[in-house]
Formats: structure tokens, sequence, C-alpha cells
């Protein structure tokens, strides 16, 4: 016990210590997993045989991770997006497999080994890349959204590659085995698994079928999981609910992954492949966020256990042995997948900078290539050098990814340097109003604006959003109001009211230090992202400054009030004494405001915010008493005073 305790408290603390850095450098979590695996094994010794069996329990994560997949692909869903993900998808998976499969066949390698590696090596990595389009703002443009198609055929194509590497079992790879250059290892261990005793009958009984009943117990089996998961689950959820056990639902989720994979063995098919089925089929289910929630947890803890041991189990020596060798292999591979790639961007009209962006982001391994790898050692199609060394060029593939984002973002620049500008409107109007920026918060300015009267003058940098306001009747004028001339010319020296409207916090930021500047008597009103955000527009010279989402907050607030038990008289009059006192607050806080200190480093700051906080509960406090009416006096009945009451 002492010992599970100690290799538990090793795993862990690495995982806690490592993951959450490397998400911050950008790196993803799936690296940080393995960086974890790799200071517990290679580098520090702490960790290294136990992994072995740790990692057939932590495999089961990826299980989990298909019928995730799978619960969140609505068959109406798939349908739609059939073209990118066939097309794009299915032609970058076969094209990229039959070329590295080409390629090795001609450095003497068996076509099936080939093939397997091929297949595992056409993935890429779904963590990293989705994560890291996130964090860039790009999933949205065209080459975001091609690379989560590709991404997503990846995935779904993870279940035939599955199936396929069984059938590609080699037995002469128990003999000694050629690594990926030709060099002789040993032969490799042999791992063997003991079923339990009361499991044994039902494995002897179907691997005793004949062929051809075992192909109708294999349908029989897909059917029965996909007629179960269609008119049986909603049954069973609502008599695991009616228990009112919460833990029930986590059961039962539970039950259902590992009773499907634990079919689909008995049958020899992939346990995956019917975990995705049923994750599909159950996608329509009312229980499938309650599924989900259930299962979330358990597939991140598996998932992170199985990186980790794969990054114990790198051997480096094999690195150390032909590290030019590795290294050429990893940069290949990156070469190859970016060109075949950027080849499917031409054929799929993606253009411009989202063509490099679509061919850089996929262009390294993936973490379902770990699975693979340990899949087809397992079932004897890889030896265990020649998977070790495919982990490697999987590994440092994914290791520069962060590199070929930065490549991107270069290109992208010259792209954008280099395409003619478009030039910006001859503003011919003159208005009371000058707007600068026409998005959602724009729009109802200048509407109030307009309909009460006032002339205004629209400046925007984004061609699209003009062109719909023309559509509408509404004119604008194209151009950067960040360009101080530009501003100029659309009137700043005549306007009476600037709005600054922008999206960007640092062209906010620029547009009022510019018109304060320019027009000191003008009145400004700007945008705010955030508190800080207000404290930089104070001091630049804004008169009304408005955070974004902090009316509609206080107007959400009001609505919580009054559905709450008060009045929607006191509702009113508190939601409007926290407004007014915190627009006050906000003034008081921006002169204590320290220019690149955060605030909650700030002594003084922090004070002052408490103390507000206490008067403002005082404040909210007194205005109820005052808005709720006085208790009535109880009637005091006197003795009548004339002289004939009895």
């Amino acid at each position: 016990m002492e010992a599970f305790l100690f290799q538990a408290s090793l795993y862990l603390g690495a995982a806690v210590l490592l993951v959450p850095l490397a998400v911050r450098l950008g790196l993803g979590s799936v690296l940080g997993y393995l960086a974890a695996g790799i200071v517990l094994g290679p580098v520090s010794g702490l960790a290294g045989a136990e992994s072995q069996g740790l990692q057939h329990v932590a495999e089961f994560g990826v299980v989990m991770m298909l019928f995730l997949i799978g619960l969140e692909l609505e068959p109406r869903i798939l349908w739609d997006m059939r073209h990118r993900l066939l097309g794009m998808g299915g032609v970058q998976v076969v094209a990229t497999t039959a070329t590295i499969t080409l390629i090795l066949v001609l450095m003497g390698k068996d076509v099936r080994v080939a093939l397997t590696i091929g297949m595992l090596l056409s993935l890429s990595s779904t963590a990293i890349v989705l994560q890291t389009l996130t964090e860039k703002n790009l999933m949205r443009s065209p080459g975001g959204r091609a690379g989560f198609s590709v991404l997503l055929m990846q995935d779904i194509a993870v279940i035939p590659i599955l199936a396929l590497v069984p059938l590609l079992a080699m037995p002469m790879l128990g003999g000694p085995t050629a690594d990926l250059f030709g060099v002789v290892n040993p032969a490799d261990p042999v791992v063997t698994s003991h079923p339990m005793p009361a499991a044994e009958p039902l494995l002897d009984f179907f691997q005793s079928l004949d062929p051809w009943a075992d192909t109708l117990a294999t349908l029989g089996i897909v059917a029965a999981i996909m007629t179960a998961g269609h008119f049986l689950s909603r049954p069973v959820f609502r008599f695991v609910h009616a228990s009112r056990l919460p833990e029930m639902s986590t059961f039962v989720s539970l039950l259902i992954v590992i009773g499907i994979a634990f079919l689909m063995a008995l049958v020899g098919l992939s346990p995956a492949l019917g975990t995705f089925i049923a994750g599909v089929v159950l996608a329509n289910s009312e229980f499938r966020h309650q599924i989900e929630a259930d299962i979330r947890p358990f597939k991140g803890l598996l998932l992170g256990l199985f990186f980790i041991t794969v990054g114990i189990g790198i051997d480096f020596d094999v690195f150390w042995r032909a590290p030019g060798l590795i290294i050429a292999a990893t940069l290949g591979l990156i070469a190859l997948k970016a060109a075949i790639l950027f080849i499917l961007s031409i054929v799929f009209e993606i253009k411009g900078k989202d063509r490099f962006l679509f061919s850089l982001a996929l262009a390294q391994g993936g973490e379902f290539g770990f699975l693979l790898v340990s899949f087809a050692r397992s079932e004897g199609v890889l030896g265990l050098a020649l998977g070790q060394e495919v982990l490697l060029v999987i590994s440092l593939s994914m290791l520069l990814t962060p590199l070929l984002f930065l490549i991107y973002d270069l290109i992208a620049r010259q792209i954008v340097h280099a395409a003619p500008s478009r030039k910006p409107d001859a503003v011919d109007e003159k208005g009371r109003v000058l707007i600068a920026g026409i998005g959602r918060f724009g729009q109802v300015v200048n509407r109030i604006a307009r309909s009460s009267g006032l002339s205004t003058v629209v400046l925007d940098s984004d061609m699209g959003a003009i062109e719909t306001m023309r559509r509408f009747g509404v004119k604008g004028f194209f151009g950067d109001p960040s360009r101080p001339e530009l501003l100029d010319a659309a009137g700043l020296a005549t306007a009476e009211v600037l709005v600054v409207a922008v999206d960007d916090r640092a062209n906010v930021l620029k547009i009022v230090r510019h018109a304060r500047q320019v027009r000191p008597d003008i009145h400004i009103v700007a945008r705010a992202r955030d508190r800080v955000h207000v404290y930089e527009l104070y001091q630049a010279g804004a008169n009304d400054i408005v955070r974004e989402t902090f009316d509609s907050s206080v107007r959400a607030g009001r609505y919580v009030l009054e559905n709450t038990g008060f009045t929607e008289y006191e509702a009113s009059q508190l939601s409007q004494t926290f407004w007014r006192l915190d627009r006050a607050a906000m003034r008081d806080l921006a002169a204590l405001w320290v220019p690149g200190t955060p605030v909650h480093l700030n002594e003084a700051y922090v004070a002052r915010v408490r103390q507000l906080d206490s008067e403002l509960k005082s404040a909210l406090i007194d205005e109820l008493e005052q808005a709720r009416p006085a208790p009535e006096a109880p009637m005091v009945i006197l003795d009548d005073p004339r002289p004939d009451a009895a």
C-alpha cells in the first residue's frame, strides 16, 4: 500500500506541476503530461516498469474520449459536414497514409508495417491545435474551420484504423525485429493477459464460433448496441434518477461505456468502435449532458495518466543512437504533411494567410498516434524499437507545433503587409456625432442618435460591416479610426460628441488620447472592456466610460431581485442605487490605480475596495428601508368620554 501511495503521489505531483506550466507556455496539456512522464521516467528514474501495467488501464481513457466524441456528433451535424469531412479530411488521411507508406516501402520496410506507420502518422494533434486556434482567436477563420473539419475526420478515422491494425498483425515479429533505420534489436517482450475466470467461458465460446457465426454475432451485438441506446437509455436513466442518488448516474454512465467495450472485445472488434457508435446514438438523448458530465472527469484523468505512461516509456537511448536520423524523420514528417495540406488548400480554395494556417497547424503528429503505437505493438504489428522511434518522431513534431504557429504568424504579417490595402473612403458629410466603430455596440448608439434626429458620421475599418449597414440604408465610411488623419477627415474638428466603440482596447486608448489632444472641448463617450480599461480611459481624458457588460449585468441583477421576494419598486431603487454608487466608486478608485501594477497587488487600492464594499452594503440596506413603507401603528381604542356611556 505504501509503495502504491508513493507512486500515485509522484504521478499526481508531476502532473500538477508541469501540466499547468505547459498550458501557460502555450504548449498544451498533452505535452505537459508527456513532460511529466519524461521527468518521472527517463530523467529521474522514479518510475519505470510499473507503468506498463498502468498503461493498459489508462488506455481506457481513449475509449472514453471516443465515446464523448460520438456523443457530441449528432447524425444531422455529420451529414451537414459530409463534404468537408469526406472530401478535405478523408483525402488528407488517405493521401498522407499512402505517401508515407510508399516512402517506407521504398526504404525496405514490410508493406504492413509501412501501412501501420502511415496511418498513425497521418493524424494530427486535436488537443494542441484546437487549444492554440482558440487562444489565437483563429477558430472562426476559414483556415481554422477547415482545420477543425480535418481534425474531426481524423478522430473518426481512428475507429477504422483501430479495426484494421489487428488484421495487419505479423507472427514473425515475435523474433528479432528491425527498427525504422534497419538496425536489428533483441526480441520484443511478449505481453500476455490473464482474463478473469468468470470471463473465460464467454471468451472461449466466441473464439470457438465458425466464421459465419462470428460475423452474425458481431452484427447482432452492434445492432443490439444501437437498438438499446435508442430505446432503453431513457427508461434506464429515468429509473436511476428516481432513486435520487447522484452517484447512481455516474454508475450507469460508466456501465454503458465499460459494458459496450466488453461486448465489442468479445467479438474481436475495437472497444472504441462500439463506444463511438453508442455515443452517436445517444447524441440526441435528453440525458446526453448528464452522461457527458459523468464521463468527462474519468476521461481526463485516464488520458492524462496514459500520456504520462507514454512519456515514462520513451527511450532516449534510441534518440542518442541516431539523433540526426530522428530529427530528419521529424522534420520530414512535418514538411510532407504541410505539403499535402497545402495542395488540399489549393484544391478546396482556401486563400491567403488561411492557406498557411491550414497547412502548418496540422503538420505534426497527434496524441492518437501514441495510442495506435501502443495498440500496434500489443497486436504484434510494430516491434519495440520501431515503436519507440515512431513515438519520438510524434513527440518531437508536437513539441515543434508552437514554432509552426510562430512561422504562420510571420507569414501572415508578410501577406497582410504585401496585400494591396483598400483606400479609405472620402468623407463627404459632417455630423454632430462622430462614431468610431460600428459593431454591436456602435450600432445601437447610432440608431438611438439617428432616430432622435441627430446627424452622425460612422467610421469603421471593417468593410463588411459598412456594406451591411448600407443595405439597411445607413451610410458609413470605410477607414481605420485609429489613424489620426482619417479621424480628422471624418469631422473631429466640428463634431460635438465622439463615440469610441472599436473592439481593440489599445485602439480605443489611441483614439481617445488623440481626440482629447486635438479637441479639449469635445465630449468623448468610450467603450471599455473592464475596470482597468476604465482607469486607462479616465486618465486619457474620456468623459463618459461605458463598460461593455455593466448595464446589462445591473439589469440582470434587478430581475434576480424581482424574482426573489422584492417588489418591482424595491428592485428598481436598489439597482439604481448600486449603479450610481459603483460609478462614483470607479472615479474614486481611478485615483488610486497605478499603471503597470496589478490591482490585487496595490495595497491602497485593495483597502479602498473593501471600504467601498462595506459602504455599498450599508447604502443598499438604507435604500431598502426607505423604499418599504413603515408598518402601520396599532389602533388604540380610548374610553368613551360621553357621560352617558356605560
